[in-house]
């Protein structure tokens, strides 16, 4: 038994493990072909890549990954594929930015009424998805991706001088009226650098994701009804309920992927605030099987290999050749898991064939 399980883990281990590897040999064969020394230059990214400013910046950047992944991990559970985190998570970060501007509290009542409109709004634009899908049938991919679209006209519309932006003297930026200091989530200092406060939050949130998934009856009915609706329809799982419910958290997580971001650096919403976190939340997702764990290995991947692509410009390298390794990592993944699946499956139909050879014996001899 205890063979069995360490045999398992291993599987599991070495799927992302070969997956990495093949990457890095890839980039070292486009590099090769470019007539770049690929020794040369992967080992200068590894030694920009392993700065003690680098790996801050790294963690900071994992941090917002590994809360997108999350909000994928919790759709991706109940084979809903929210691709609207991007809208999700801007809508309710511009609009957090801009009640946290516009009131005046203690420290602790400032964050955490900015957290709960993020939330909120991240909440009831995803639940718009999942209202009518459990009532018109309509493909979340379709409505999260229309409702993308809706975000970003909301957000230009309303960030704008005259409504609730503000024109940046001197630049062309227009952002909202920046945050006081009461609403700043403060960060700790590791090698002379800030590290995001809002990492913390981050770890105790994929730790509440565990507990919630693996040890809590609405957890089973949710992995049950990911595994098969029908049967857990059966089973008395309300279907429906489950998938509007597992929508409105996915997108109560979506909306604090700009927060750490919001609260702990810029302070305000603009123009040049990050976009895109949500697809690559998707990816670091899939990337980590939607474990908690998981997820934060692919976020931290994921930083690093986009932290550490900084030196390729100044070694004229193109940059990228990194965003070909982030693809090939999670196409590789995901036929390397397809591939242990398969050998699981094969081993367990052994086991049962091999225990009813050994009941047929034993009931013969008897």
């Amino acid at each position: 038994m205890i063979e069995t399980r360490i045999e398992r883990i291993l599987l599991q281990l070495i799927a992302p493990v070969v997956a990495i590897v093949f990457a890095a040999l890839l980039a070292a064969a486009i590099l090769h072909f470019t007539g770049a020394d690929a020794g040369s230059v992967l080992g200068e990214v590894v030694a920009f890549g392993t700065t003690p400013a680098s790996l801050v910046a790294v963690l900071n950047k994992a941090t917002t990954f590994y809360l997108a992944g999350i909000a994928g991990a919790i759709g991706f559970r109940m084979l809903l594929f929210n691709i609207g985190i991007d809208g999700q998570y801007r809508l309710a970060v511009f609009f957090a930015a801009v009640v946290g501007a516009s009131v005046s509290l203690p420290p602790v009542l400032h964050v955490t009424l900015i957290v709960v409109v993020a939330m909120a709004v991240g909440a009831g634009w995803a639940a718009l998805a999942g209202y009518i899908k459990v009532t018109r049938g309509v493909s979340e991919v379709i409505s999260t991706i229309m409702l993308n679209a809706v975000a970003t006209g909301i957000i230009a519309y309303l960030l704008a001088p005259g409504r609730l932006a503000e024109r940046v003297a001197g630049s062309n930026n227009i952002r909202t009226t920046p945050i006081p200091s009461s609403g700043w989530f403060p960060g700790f200092s590791v090698a002379g650098k800030e590290v995001f406060g809002f990492t913390l939050v981050a770890v105790a949130l994929g730790i509440a994701f565990w507990i919630l998934l693996n040890r809590t009856r609405f957890g089973f009915e949710l992995r049950a009804s990911g595994l098969s609706l029908r049967a857990a329809a059966v089973s008395g799982v309300n279907s429906k309920r489950m998938i509007f419910v597992t929508m409105v958290m996915s997108g109560a997580m979506a909306g604090l992927v700009g927060i750490p971001q919001l609260l702990g650096s810029s302070h305000q919403y603009g123009l040049d605030f990050p976009a895109g976190f949500g697809f690559t939340g998707l990816a670091i997702a899939i990337l980590g099987r939607n474990h908690p764990l998981g997820v934060a290995f692919g976020a931290l991947l994921w930083a690093w290999l986009e932290r550490s692509s900084q030196i390729l410009d100044l070694l004229g390298v193109s940059r990228e050749i990194v965003t070909i390794m982030q693809a090939t990592i999670v196409l590789s993944v995901v036929v390397a898991y397809e591939v242990v699946r398969r050998v699981n499956v094969r081993r367990q139909q052994k086991l049962v064939g091999r225990s009813e050879h050994e009941g047929i014996e034993d009931g013969a001899a008897a």
